[in-house]
């Protein structure tokens, strides 16, 4: 039986992923799980329109070849340059003569100690810089570990000369950095790391601002300075920067305002405004980031994609009016992710929960009715698994109404497998995404993919407080986690049993990781007889013994209602109603066979979270199982470890739904 989860496992996730594209070159780059070896590969293909096919290399290459060679290390200017999503970029100037990166800012510590060498050796005095290793050293929390001072850096190719810019304010940490219309100068983002650093990753509401610095260092505020910024990107004929903004504290993840700013003017304004909630088939909003080509070559128009109820739509807007229209009807696909859009070509991935990701193309964005674009599939695109899915959006009863935040709705996706007979039932897997302001689209997912596949049909649900339904619906969770949350996860279960003949209701089983973890194990709790198996990834069970642990305290206080600022010290009644709204509230009602799965350097979550449910547990003679993957985080991302979560999940299901 291993041996058939593991294949499947496997097959499923060597389908590529496409990570992004490049227009000018038609090169897009995508990862794909190699199992057998355990690492994650990244490659990029080259493609004509012919469809032919090439590798090419990520280094400065010219048409005679290789074309400069800069050894950073022993250059000595800064220490590790970024390569994450959150701070890092890779811009040429202009001129193309100078690229321009982020990297951690070379620490100079307190103690430092002068060695003369001899004059043949070192022409003059060296000091050696000695760090005091025990002075504790913030970094921007879960997934950048190790990154706490970003500099802008600028390598002269010419010269084979590296500059640290200086003049970012002191009291700023800078990243998404790009040139300005001259090259005389870098536009980028600051984040406020006074008085100390909150975690970054999947947070878009940190205090930051959009500057101008210039390469004498003089450096000016562009946005205001009271909210969050992200993505900035200038247009063709930079003139023009778009850039998307929100607000600070409250919910980690919200709707955004699509910002557009008049460089010449030095004026911004809103070009698209905060949805609270849309009427069906209306846009609802803008809450991915941008990508990094999205204008059209006449600086005219901006395209992104972005959440939009269970799926993932593609959408332009006019630079002039606001004007917002849809590029590409997801009749084929579940979902559509904008890659790239550079000379008037457009590039994206599309899938649906049976279909992996393709390439889509077209060149002709200017048409003014979208069925007139032809567009072009890059590469294999027959892939299809042998099984259903359907979105399901419901409206929750009257007694489970937010009286604030009223008529609502939320929404899911259920994955059926092929069925041979009409008397075979299937059991049912209830998935449920963390964060909790994130989303499922009807997109590919390997673990739902691979869990139908085997036999199981799965419920992805996206519960009140998921992003692509309007902000009022992600607002109406705060305050409410553990209880509107769970009642909608638990009236989507109900809803796709009563409505579906072949899914087993005597047989349910449910899987999250973090926020997805806290409601897999409160449903658990609160349905103690219902579900007859429960996984959970880094799950949240006690939220006043997590305050002191996770990188994002102030999320602790917000999604309990209160606000939150940085001198905020626990009182006795947040204590008080932080543990109310836990699972361990209601540990002593559980039944169900738990599988939890811990990441050791989880700094979101902390693993002694699921250790604290996993001894209540024990202690209680309930069916409990703990795997610790001690070098993985908050995501389990390894790929080893993502393969042997898995496996582990599966097997856990089979047992307790008598599946053997």
């Amino acid at each position: 039986m291993e041996g058939v989860i593991g294949d499947v496992f496997r097959k499923f996730s060597s389908y590529p992923v496409p990570l992004s594209a490049c227009v000018i070159a038609e090169r897009s780059k995508w990862s794909q799980c190699e199992m057998n070896r355990g690492v994650r590969l990244r490659y990029c293909q080259q493609w004509s329109l012919q469809y032919t096919c090439t590798h090419i290399h990520s280094s400065v290459w010219g048409c005679n070849g290789l074309e400069k060679s800069l050894d950073l290390t022993a250059l000595n200017k800064h220490g590790k340059v970024y390569d994450d999503a959150q701070f890092a970029c890779l811009a040429w100037s202009p001129c193309e003569d100078k690229l321009l990166y982020v990297a951690e800012k070379k620490r100079v510590g307190p103690l430092a100690q002068a060695s003369f060498l001899s004059a043949n050796e070192s022409r003059g005095l060296v000091v050696l810089e000695e760090e005091d290793k025990n002075v504790y050293v913030e970094d921007w929390g879960e997934g950048l570990t190790g990154k706490s001072a970003p500099v802008l850096c600028v390598a002269d190719l010419s010269k084979g000369e590296v500059t640290i810019c200086t003049g970012v304010p002191p009291h700023i940490s800078p990243g998404q950095a790009l040139w300005a219309g001259d090259g005389n100068g870098l536009i980028f983002l600051g984040w406020w790391h006074e008085p100390f650093r909150l975690g970054l990753k999947f947070c878009s509401n940190r205090r930051s601002a959009l500057f101008y610095i210039d390469l004498k260092g003089n450096c000016e505020l562009l946005s205001s300075d009271s909210g969050s910024v992200l993505s900035p990107r200038l247009s063709p004929d930079r003139l023009w920067l778009v850039y998307l903004q929100g607000q600070v504290f409250g919910p980690h993840h919200q709707c955004l305002s699509m910002m557009l700013y008049d460089l010449q003017k030095r004026t911004g304004s809103v070009l698209v405004d905060v949805v609270r909630r849309a009427e069906k088939g209306q846009f609802v909003g803008v809450y991915d980031s941008l990508p990094l080509h999205c204008w059209s070559s006449d600086s005219e128009e901006i395209f992104f994609s972005s959440a939009s109820e269970n799926s993932k739509s593609v959408f332009s807007v006019e630079r002039r009016t606001g004007r917002i229209t849809p590029v590409y009807d997801c009749n084929t696909f579940g979902s559509a992710k904008l890659l790239t859009v550079m000379k008037d070509l457009m590039v994206m991935s599309c899938s649906s929960p049976n279909r992996p990701p393709s390439l889509l193309f077209t060149g002709f964005l200017f048409v003014s009715n979208a069925e007139n674009k032809e567009w072009i599939h890059l590469g294999e695109t027959g892939i299809c698994e042998r099984f259903d899915w359907q979105s399901i959006i419901i409206t929750p009863p009257p007694e489970e109404e937010n009286h604030q935040f009223s008529g609502l709705n939320f929404g899911a996706v259920l994955l059926k497998p092929e069925s041979t007979s009409k008397r075979v039932k299937f059991p049912l897997v209830v998935f449920i995404h963390g964060g909790p302001h994130s989303h499922f689209a009807a997109e590919w997912n390997v673990n739902a993919a691979a869990l139908t596949k085997l036999g199981f049909a799965v419920l992805m649900v996206n519960y009140r407080g998921s992003t692509g339904f309007g902000q009022d619906s992600i607002d109406s969770l705060l305050g409410n986690i553990g209880s509107q949350d769970v009642r909608d996860v638990q009236r989507a279960v109900l809803h796709v049993l009563q409505s579906n003949a072949i899914l087993d209701a005597d047989r349910v089983a449910v899987m999250g990781g973090s926020h997805g973890g806290f409601l897999a194990c409160h449903l658990i709790g609160q349905y103690p007889e219902f579900y007859r198996a429960c996984a959970a990834r880094n799950p949240v069970i006690n939220a006043a013994t997590l305050l002191g642990t996770s990188d994002i305290i102030d999320w602790r206080y917000s999604s309990i209602g209160l606000q939150y600022s940085f001198d905020q010290l626990p009182t006795p009644q947040a204590l008080t109603t932080m543990l109310e709204k836990s699972p361990i509230t209601h540990a002593a009602q559980i039944r169900t066979p738990v599988l939890l799965m811990l990441g050791g350097k989880d700094k979101r979550v902390s693993p002694y979270q699921g250790l604290e449910l996993y001894k209540a547990l024990k202690s209680r003679n309930s069916p409990v199982r703990l795997l610790w993957y001690d070098g993985d985080g908050h995501s389990l991302s390894k790929v080893e470890t993502q393969s042997d979560c898995f496996l582990s999940v599966v097997l856990w299901f089979k047992q307790h739904l008598n599946m053997h």
